[in-house]
């Protein structure tokens, strides 16, 4: 993304500083990283083996509602076009990358209290003090220490999906990323995404308000991974490998602020995880890049300059992706639709190997609403890490 290197290349000039809380709860259930993610990951200057458990996918399993299983292949390259990774590691790697770019990065520093005025933001920090700023990026997860500590909106917004996850060992999960649509999950939906040396995430997703309260999720889980397709591909050896979290996916653009005069959310902090899966590292990455370009654009100008230009830039990128997720997810709730997609899905070479690149974001949800995104070889370009 020329813009994203740009932006990079104008922000190594400035001084930043990134608070990172490395023992705070990892949010994102999953631990994919759709295509999309992956080339900002590539932009960012990311190799996939400073992250341990880079896990390539190639091929998908969908599981539909009527039993029956459709499988697709995702490009044999060149490039990636989906990688299963633990958060964690993933996140040491980002952190190692913002030091190597020259930002002073805080371990553990919690947010005490901000302020803001025309000029810019000063945040409190246990441990440091007040730090003053023209600009600050909210980056800070679902509930948003710092919107809090503005009394912005969105208080009693929690998020739009839920969803919990375990991570296992000892699995038969294989090398395939598992897709499992249960009817009465719908329009949400279980998954198992492999992992190094038999491992595996797995987990699943509801829509909150749907069919399935919150509050039902665990024993949901319970029945879900003793009944078949889920029991079998964790086998007769599987073992829990750490607890069974649960977390709220934000994936409603408009929900909470994206700005407030100086101060950008990106990611979670700004609800704009995909409303269709529940994926939303590439949001979150797009989304940085996307808050520093407004930074950059507007240097000369006044501190809240930026936030215009960015909830513009947001809304571009990501608007009518949103609306399209949300109207589908809506469809989606029916089992007998999903059966219907799923068998169509299935029907032919072509629908196989394009659905697989549209799933994980290879292209935009609604590409074929935004010609200003339509170029040759949008839809057959290769993946991320190409020259890797």
């Amino acid at each position: 993304d020329d813009r994203a290197v740009r932006a990079l290349g104008h922000l190594a000039d400035l001084h930043h500083l990134v608070r990172h809380h490395a023992d705070q709860p990892v949010g994102r259930a999953r631990d994919g990283l759709t295509a999309l993610a992956l080339r900002q990951l590539e932009v960012l200057g990311l190799r996939p083996e400073a992250v341990p458990s880079w896990t390539e996918v190639r091929q998908v399993v969908l599981h539909s509602p009527s039993g029956r299983t459709v499988e697709l292949a995702l490009p044999a390259g060149p490039g990636t076009h989906a990688v299963v990774a633990r958060r964690r590691d993933l996140d040491a790697a980002l952190v190692d990358l913002a030091r190597g770019a020259g930002a002073e990065v805080l371990e553990g520093s919690a947010l005490l209290g901000a302020d803001r005025d025309e000029k810019g933001a000063t945040v409190h920090l246990e441990g440091i003090g007040e730090v003053r700023a023209r600009h600050v990026v909210g980056a800070d997860g679902a509930w948003s220490p710092l919107r809090r500590a503005f009394g912005l909106g969105g208080a009693g917004y929690r998020g739009d999906w839920h969803a919990l996850r375990q991570y296992v060992s000892g699995t038969e999960v294989g090398s395939r990323l598992h897709v499992l649509f249960d009817a009465g999950l719908l329009p949400g939906y279980a998954w198992a995404f492999p992992l190094p040396e038999g491992g595996a995430n797995v987990g699943l997703g509801i829509l909150r308000g749907g069919r399935v309260a919150t509050g039902d999720t665990g024993p949901l889980w319970r029945a879900l991974s003793s009944r078949a397709p889920l029991r079998d591909l964790l086998g007769p050896t599987a073992e829990a490998d750490g607890p069974l979290r649960a977390w709220p996916i934000p994936a409603h653009l408009g929900a909470v602020p994206l700005t407030a005069g100086p101060v950008l959310f990106v990611g979670d902090a700004a609800a704009v995880t995909d409303p269709l899966t529940g994926e939303g590292i590439g949001q979150a990455l797009l989304t940085g890049v996307l808050a520093a370009e407004a930074v950059v654009a507007t240097a000369g100008g006044r501190a809240g300059d930026a936030a215009a230009t960015y909830a513009a830039s947001v809304r571009r990128e990501l608007g009518l992706d949103h609306t399209f997720g949300h109207r589908l997810s809506g469809v989606l709730s029916s089992a007998r639709v999903t059966r219907a997609g799923i068998r169509a899905v299935g029907a032919t070479a072509w629908s196989r190997r394009n659905f697989a690149r549209w799933m994980f974001e290879d292209y935009p949800r609604a590409l074929v609403g935004t010609p200003r995104r339509w170029h040759r070889g949008v839809l057959s370009g290769p993946g991320a890490f190409a020259t890797a």
